[in-house]
């Protein structure tokens, strides 16, 4: 994964008095790499636990979906803001502060008594997140040499990527062996660990003090708050109901006014001019197109395997490790052919491969199907993930100019989860239209047509990705074109991958090592 070097602190203090340079090294890098893996593996640790979650808790589809999409919305939301809250208040300070909200917002979850109280501190959980996986990557990357620096990061990545593919496992066997509440419940001690460590050993260091969107972030938060919140209520209310227009309508008003917030602002939250440019605009909307089918499959898929088909939750799991944990295995030949072919021919053939894939599980499927049927679509899915977060990062970085690969890259990553979000959200949707919990067999109705929306919208993607350029234009396109795009970076962010593509980090990592 290209790294923007546009990381190096301001004013980086040389250390505590007395601690050698190898000890704050070894402690930075075990404190950053063991927080993006807690936060990480919160992105899908959930999936395995919802039935239980529903069942406890009483809940409703539009309960469960907040239930992963609260976290997923904050977190795109705040990603992009918060490496400037740390260039501008102190990195580690920020840090700190994001690790001890997270802790102690994943205690609110494990105490939860009803399934709205679960929501909110799943929402607050995101924020934390959104603070604590990119600074921890500026924080390691600053105190790093140069010429260890791509192996630091590159494990760093692993680490995160390997939260994503054992966060459904990790989720089903904690359930099963004590109960959904101690998903949430580990990440407590660990935190509580870290954060003395964290304060004591890690250097402070800031950054540009560029403005902060402010204004950018409440519109972006309550466009999509608005929108998300009338998708979700629209299986219970129908799309012509008074309030699932209302929301869908404000919402959008709110995102009209960040979009134009944006293109008048001297520090804007989301660089609006770098979409001129196709191979930026394409590879983020094929990002968003593959979370969308990936995220709202797996959502409905976890809950197929323990509801319909009475699987525990440790097993359920163990049956989606040949999708979600295929990029370990893939990466290292995938990131080979990045280099022999660019980034287009992987793209389309990921998105292709994961679009057959979902397709071929929705022809399959049914209340008593066998696991060995789901076993070939299950891998052709995680070869296609694999073979798109591979390259996406190289695409995203070769489409900007040098001194705005950071900003690039967040708000791909930003765009990643707003796609998972909606994913979730329009395939549950359709799942209650459809179908709904009563029997197995209702169950599948409305999971067959939610997954062949999944798999048209990752085709549509696939089709959109052969619009990118070739390798050489690809090239050309990367360099300073424009004197705007050199000012806009003084003012620019910079952002660290977002819990949804942290599988391409682990990818990435693997690839090039």
């Amino acid at each position: 994964m290209a790294i923007s070097t546009s990381t190096a602190p301001v004013n980086a203090p040389a250390g505590r008095r007395g601690t050698p340079a190898g000890g704050r090294l070894f402690w930075t890098f075990l404190v950053t790499s063991i927080a993006a893996f807690m936060v990480s593996l919160d992105n899908l640790v959930v999936t395995n636990a919802l039935p239980s979650i529903r069942s406890d808790l009483n809940a409703g589809l539009s309960g469960l979906e907040w239930t992963v999409n609260a976290y997923t919305l904050t977190f795109a939301v705040l990603l992009l803001p918060a490496a400037a809250l740390g260039d501008r208040y102190g990195r580690r300070r920020v840090f700190l502060a994001g690790l001890t909200l997270f802790t102690f917002a994943s205690a609110a979850a494990a105490l939860a008594p009803g399934i709205d109280a679960l929501i909110v501190a799943r929402a607050v959980q995101g924020a934390g997140a959104a603070v604590v996986l990119p600074l921890s990557l500026t924080l390691l990357s600053t105190s790093v040499p140069a010429a260890r620096r791509g192996a630091a990061l590159g494990v760093w990545g692993a680490a995160s990527g390997l939260a994503v593919a054992l966060g459904p496992l990790v989720g089903g066997a904690v359930t099963q062996g004590m109960s959904w509440q101690w998903i949430f419940w580990l990440n407590v001690p660990i935190g509580l660990v870290l954060l003395p460590i964290a304060l004591r050993r890690l250097p402070e260091s800031l950054g540009p003090r560029g403005r902060l969107d402010v204004a950018g972030v409440v519109l972006a938060a309550g466009g999509l708050f608005g929108v998300v919140l009338g998708v979700v209520r629209a299986g219970e209310f129908g799309w012509g109901s008074t309030e699932v227009v209302l929301s869908i309508a404000v919402g959008a008003l709110l995102l009209a006014g960040f979009l134009l917030r944006e293109r008048r602002t001297a520090a804007p939250m989301l660089p609006l001019p770098l979409f001129r440019r196709r191979s930026f605009s394409i590879t983020n909307g094929v990002s968003l197109a593959m979370s969308f089918g990936m995220f709202g499959a797996i959502f409905l898929l976890a809950q197929f395997m323990q509801t319909v088909q009475g699987l525990s939750p440790l097993e359920a799991g163990l049956r989606t490790l040949p999708w979600t944990a295929m990029p370990v295995l893939i990466a290292p030949m995938a990131g080979r052919l990045v280099d022999r072919l660019g980034g287009r021919p992987l793209l389309v053939t990921g998105l292709a491969l994961q679009a057959v894939s979902i397709a071929w599980i929705a022809v399959v499927t049914s209340p008593t199907v066998a696991f060995s049927s789901l076993v070939l679509p299950f891998v052709l899915a995680g070869v296609g993930m694999s073979l798109f977060f591979v390259p996406v990062a190289t695409v995203v970085m070769n489409s900007v100019p040098a001194d705005r690969q950071g900003v690039a890259s967040g708000t791909n990553n930003a765009i990643r989860e707003v796609g998972g979000v909606f994913g979730v959200a329009v395939l549950a949707t359709i799942f209650s239209h459809a179908g709904g919990y009563a029997s197995g067999q209702q169950f599948v109705a409305g999971l067959e047509p939610a997954l062949w929306v999944a798999a048209a919208v990752v085709a549509v993607g696939a089709l959109a990705a052969l619009a990118l350029p070739g390798r050489r234009s690809a090239t050309v396109s990367a360099l300073p074109a424009r004197q705007s795009d050199v000012r806009e970076a003084a003012h620019a962010p910079v952002p660290a991958p977002a819990p949804v593509s942290v599988l391409a980090a682990a990818a990435v990592a693997a690839g090039h090592a």
